[in-house]
């Protein structure tokens, strides 16, 4: 009855499969694997052009390794105040780019607009300013909303006149790409991306995420970037064997169209628990709702688990769930919810 995150999951039973058949003898070290090496093509086909692809094991890594990429240590990295590599990544894109600014921005939703950037970029040219550099947009975004693919152009043009590259955080760009119905390279290259950090772990794998360039050129020196960091993993082939098969007859949409149904099914239950406001739009796999302070203490007293927001006093909550959630268990949350408020007394 965990609704804290889609990280407190198990692994999809394909990819731990997927990683037992990977620990059948020996393999190349280093990514010089076959698995490894199917990856590139694999991706390519996913997003209908050639691509360079880098697995990593954490999204930390894939946004501070990709941004660092995309930025000199003297130039501006924007993104929505809330976003992941703002504020859950410990200055890690900053320390990766050698000292690049990170400039939050505002937006409704968790979702930054092209208006908003075009009025936060300045100082271009002058020696006493940090340099506008690049954008990353996350999708879906903290907030559980997901950018449009006319949104996303809209920002691709500020940033080609201005001379900025843009990445997208995908930590959950699975369940972005479900709950659109659309191609993954309309959410991407097609929209002006030109770097995407791919996320697996949330959404079924053991621990494994991908940066993946649209131009390859582009990502020339990632591949030093990545060993530095620490990311080369010398048994490269667990990693990529977690990713070939997420990729794999579309388990990575399927798992993720799963949970985008649970997390629809949340906001239609709530709206028969007297006091319940959702804060956001349910467009993926994630929801902030408001509740009654007794009706939240009771939940936790039932057994249900997840967070807070903002703080511990907040009434603020927000609910997760994953590829494996099942019906029972948010069925079982929205009666206990409906019966703990009816139960409270009425301010």
């Amino acid at each position: 009855m965990n609704f804290s995150s889609d990280n407190v999951t198990g692994v999809a039973p394909e990819i731990m499969a997927a990683l037992a058949a990977a620990n059948v003898g020996a393999a190349a070290s280093y990514g010089a694997d076959a698995v490894t090496e199917r990856l590139a093509r694999r991706f390519s086909e996913v997003f209908e052009r050639e691509v360079a692809v880098f697995p990593v094991a954490t999204g930390t890594a894939a946004n501070a390794l990709a941004l660092a990429t995309l930025t000199p240590p003297w130039g501006v990295i924007y993104g929505h105040h809330g976003a992941h590599f703002q504020v859950d990544e410990c200055g890690a894109p900053e320390f990766y780019s050698g000292g690049a600014k990170l400039w939050k921005l505002g937006g409704e939703h968790g979702k930054i607009t092209a208006a908003d950037l075009e009025a936060a970029i300045m100082g271009r040219g002058v020696v006493h300013h940090a340099q506008p550099a690049s954008v990353s947009l996350t999708q879906a975004s903290e907030a559980g909303t997901v950018y449009q693919a006319t949104e996303i152009e809209a920002i691709a043009e500020v940033c080609r006149r201005h001379g900025l590259a843009l990445h997208v955080d995908g930590s959950r760009f699975a369940n972005a790409v479900a709950a659109l119905n659309c191609s993954p390279a309309d959410l991407t290259w097609r929209a002006g991306v030109e770097a995407l950090s791919f996320g697996a772990t949330k959404n079924g794998a053991m621990a494994a995420e991908a940066v993946v360039f649209f131009n390859p050129e582009k990502a020339a020196d990632f591949a030093y970037r990545r060993k530095r960091g620490g990311h080369l993993f010398s048994k490269m082939r667990f990693l990529s064997a977690q990713l070939e098969a997420y990729l794999a007859d579309d388990l990575w949409l399927r798992n993720a169209r799963h949970a985008n149904r649970m997390a629809a099914r949340l906001p239609e239950g709530l709206e028969a628990v007297p006091g319940a406001r959702m804060l956001h739009p349910v467009e993926a796999n994630e929801l902030f709702v408001e509740l009654p302070e007794p009706v939240i203490r009771a939940l936790f007293a039932d057994g249900f688990q997840f967070y807070r927001w903002d703080d511990e006093a907040s009434v603020v909550i927000r609910l997760v769930t994953a590829f494996d959630t099942a019906a029972t268990t948010v069925e079982a949350f929205l009666a206990a919810a409906r019966r703990h408020a009816e139960r409270s007394p009425r301010s």
